[in-house]
């Protein structure tokens, strides 16, 4: 028997996902402040900082609080997905173009065999775990359906407020999914319908994009998720013994 109440067009589908994972997001940062929005639980964590306090190499943001960013690098956990990329067609110089690495690195990691080492990737705030979320939004945004034209490094003025950061953010998801709940199957089905410069959108039909979003927007909101609950249970904090 059929499911009268089942939602089984693919964008009912993403956008149903989405709103979902957006309720439990809101209900989990629920009295987010400043001091756990920056909260470092080991030493050597990228976050937010001041402009004359950052230290990694390719920090951004376009005012004084800038998101720290590394050297650039294809991470073992996206091996995979490099792999597709060049199975697919991709020029071995675009990948090495999106990931902003040297076309040998990208051979090393198309040569790779075995089991892949575990990143080691830097621990990361609350701050900069929204802060990346909404760099990444707000680029998709404009290089989809805005003018195309902004360096996604300058669209997000990053800020210590928890409060100004969550606002500034629920709008921008808010103008996103208005605009995805707006798109025809063709525009799905539209191969570089995001000219989003920084990955491999400019190839992938919309509808794969959108995917990605989700799984990206999910993903971060977890993380940040355990990060209050170790705060909550003490982590890093000498535990009493009596």
């Amino acid at each position: 028997m059929e499911n009268e109440g089942a939602r089984t067009d693919r964008l009912d589908v993403l956008l149903e996902q989405f709103d979902q994972a957006r309720e439990m997001a809101e209900v989990r940062l629920t009295g987010l402040g400043d001091e756990e929005y920056l909260w470092e639980p080991v030493a050597g964590c990228w976050s937010v900082r001041r402009r004359d306090e950052a230290a990694t190499p390719r920090a951004y943001g376009p005012g004084g609080w800038l998101l720290d960013k590394g050297a650039p690098d294809i991470p073992a956990n996206e091996y995979a997905e490099v792999s597709r990329q060049a199975a697919g067609g991709m020029p071995v110089t675009k990948i090495a173009d999106d990931w902003s690495v040297s076309v040998e690195r990208v051979e090393q990691v198309l040569a790779h065999t075995g089991e892949p080492e575990p990143d080691r990737t830097p621990v990361t705030t609350i701050a900069w775990r929204l802060g990346h979320l909404h760099s990444c939004f707000a680029g998709q945004w404009e290089w989809t359906f805005g003018a195309r034209r902004q360096d996604p490094k300058l669209l997000v003025d990053f800020t210590p407020s928890a409060a100004l950061a969550l606002q500034r953010f629920w709008d921008l998801i808010d103008r996103w999914r208005d605009s995805v709940a707006s798109l025809t199957d063709e525009q799905l089905d539209t191969v570089g319908f995001s000219q989003y410069p920084y990955g491999s959108d400019p190839g992938d039909p919309f509808v794969a994009v959108l995917a990605g979003a989700n799984l990206e927007f999910i993903h971060h909101m977890v993380e940040i998720a355990l990060l209050r609950d170790l705060r909550r249970a003490g982590f890093g904090t000498p535990q009493l013994t009596g």
